[in-house]
């Protein structure tokens, strides 16, 4: 696609990439197959070849972006189907990224988008926050009916609607392994660690069956990939830094082998730290080294192998591939290979490739949509008929959770079962 930017536009180097990938685009049109938003609206904005023109007009010519143009940028879900399509090699995060950082800098939402936006960015990379405002969803979740009728308020109800009835306790960490193989840090998280704090400790006792050292360095904090997609650049980057400072000192103290992520779209984020702080002089070199240590924890399971032991039995599990893994991550078919050599019969559902209408918050902030990617994707898992639920991203887990028949489970889980572990709730 020809662009043109002036001279002094390109000296911006988000620009400057955005440019770049913006003439990569030959129109082809093979994204729109695998686009979520314009398989269900076939609206050419819509989607991903109509989205890099909108963000061309809007870089070239400079000016603030219209409403139109927000609307149509705001359905983008980021699952990234796009890039793995892509026969040219367009690099649509980059310019979805750099479109989003131009819309918060000067682009002014109605005052209660905005307000949305800033309680998700205040509360969910929070977990005590965000504990305290699912106590007060389960107040709240009789309204929900009511809410979802003005336009207005649909976010909050979107967010009472996702709010669990209850949660689970925190679960100790198992002692180390007797015989250690490696050290390696595993991200606590914000949002995961309060609704199912179970998957790590499924993690936990997996990864030290197989004889890796787990250690939760001091200073963690959210990956950043909520306040990322919320355009907040300064806010991901803060975080950002935050991690690569506590895992930094970890690996030049006692050294770490890998940094791991349960969460397909925390590990998407960390992996992209090289990037996203690549201008900052003092960050460039130690964000890269975490960036190349980022595993998710199917990836250090198949390196180390899965250990013997258990009696999980040939359940047919139904397994959801998460976009920030599968695209994002380019891991493919990596858990459901581990849930076969752990003697499970894995199922995917027809248009695996398409988003569960999870995406971070994108399932608060554009409810009617995520809802009917919901409905669709329900409705080819249950053709499964599988007993079981798997999927390796805490967001498409809680998508799910009650669109389907069978309860929902992060993979880990069940391979953790598989290997000596307990049953998985609701199993």
């Amino acid at each position: 696609m020809k662009t043109d930017f002036a001279e002094g536009q390109l000296a911006d180097t988000g620009v400057a990439e955005a440019a770049a990938e913006i003439r990569r685009c030959v129109r082809c049109g093979f994204c729109t197959a695998t686009c979520p938003t314009y398989v269900l609206l076939g609206d050419e904005l819509d989607s991903p070849r109509g989205r890099i023109y909108l963000i061309k007009e809007m870089l070239e010519t400079d000016r603030a972006p219209s409403p139109q143009v927000v609307k149509h940028l705001d359905r983008c879900l980021s699952c990234l189907g796009c890039e793995t399509t892509c026969p040219s090699g367009v690099s649509y995060r980059r310019l979805i990224d750099e479109a989003r950082v131009r819309v918060a800098e000067r682009y002014r939402r109605p005052v209660l988008q905005q307000f949305w936006r800033a309680l998700l960015a205040a509360v969910l990379p929070h977990p005590a926050r965000f504990k305290s405002a699912l106590q007060f969803a389960r107040i709240a979740r009789p309204l929900q009916g009511l809410l979802s009728r003005a336009t207005a308020l649909q976010p909050l109800a979107a967010m009472l609607a996702l709010a669990p009835a209850r949660t689970s306790p925190a679960i100790p960490d198992p002692p180390p392994p007797a015989q250690v193989r490696g050290r390696v840090a595993v991200l606590f998280g914000c949002a995961e660690p309060v609704l199912r704090p179970q998957i790590r400790a499924a993690t936990v006792r997996l990864l030290t069956r197989v004889g890796l050292d787990v250690v939760r360095p001091s200073g963690e904090v959210c990956c950043g990939a909520i306040v990322h997609h919320l355009g907040r650049e300064a806010d991901a980057k803060a975080a950002a830094r935050a991690n690569v400072d506590a895992w930094t000192a970890e690996i030049e103290g006692a050294g770490l082998d890998a940094i791991i992520s349960t969460a397909a779209g925390c590990g998407t984020q960390i992996k992209d730290y090289a990037h996203l702080l690549r201008d900052d002089p003092a960050y460039a070199a130690k964000a890269a080294r975490v960036s190349a240590l980022s595993r998710d924890v199917c990836e250090v399971i198949l390196t180390y192998g899965l250990p013997e032991g258990g009696a999980a039995g040939p359940y047919v599990v139904g397994y959801q591939a998460a976009c920030s893994l599968h695209h994002g991550q380019r891991l493919g078919d990596t858990p459901g290979r581990l849930l076969r050599q752990a003697g499970f019969n894995v199922r995917e559902p027809q248009e695996s490739h398409l988003c569960c209408g999870s995406a971070g918050v994108y399932n608060i902030l554009e409810p009617m949509i995520a809802g009917q990617l919901r409905a669709r994707k329900a409705e080819r898992i249950a053709a499964l008929d599988a007993q079981v639920i798997a999927s390796c991203n805490i967001g498409c887990l809680t998508q799910l959770e009650g669109a389907v028949d069978a309860p929902t489970v992060h993979t880990v889980e069940l391979l953790d079962w598989a290997t000596g572990g307990p049953r998985p709730a609701g199993v």
